[in-house]
């Protein structure tokens, strides 16, 4: 399985379109050779460098239960499925909005056999428990940014 964007490359620059600094919309993503079995999709992007003092990572969009016939994300939508909570507590995507140099963005999709039987704003701790023993195949993405100011 394959997670791309049209937007950047895997390793490269996330243009400021995408950021806090932009529109802070969501890139477009395309899903490709995935399982034939699966039911559905997870989306998880977060940032691993900006840990917070709890020692958590940074998260941006959580969208769990996407249809398994998903093949691409349109640029600043939303996937069909049930969105988690970020850090910021928010539902929607939060785009790159480092507080200091470089940081990692990780677009990370999960291929499951069943959908997860969690509610709207689940954390990235429940999803992932949920997903636990259910992944057919995972796939990821990821993009750098540093603010321009």
């Amino acid at each position: 399985m394959e997670l791309t964007s049209t937007a950047f490359k895997n390793g490269g620059k996330i243009p400021s379109k995408y950021t806090c600094e932009g529109e802070n919309i969501s890139p477009p993503l395309k899903i490709e050779d995935a399982p034939l079995d699966v039911k559905c999709f997870v989306l998880i992007v977060d940032d691993p460098d900006a840990v917070k003092p709890a020692g958590k990572v940074w998260v941006h969009w959580i969208i769990f239960n996407i249809p398994a016939e998903t093949e691409e994300i349109l640029e600043g939508e939303s996937p069909k499925g049930t969105p988690g909570e970020g850090t910021a507590g928010e539902l929607e995507y939060q785009g790159p909005c480092p507080p200091d140099g470089e940081h990692r963005y990780f677009f990370k999709l999960y291929a499951l056999d069943e959908e997860l039987s969690l509610k709207e704003g689940a954390s990235k701790a429940e999803v992932e428990d949920a997903m636990e023993g259910h992944i057919l195949e995972e796939a990821e993405l990821i993009g750098k940014y540093k603010k321009k100011k």
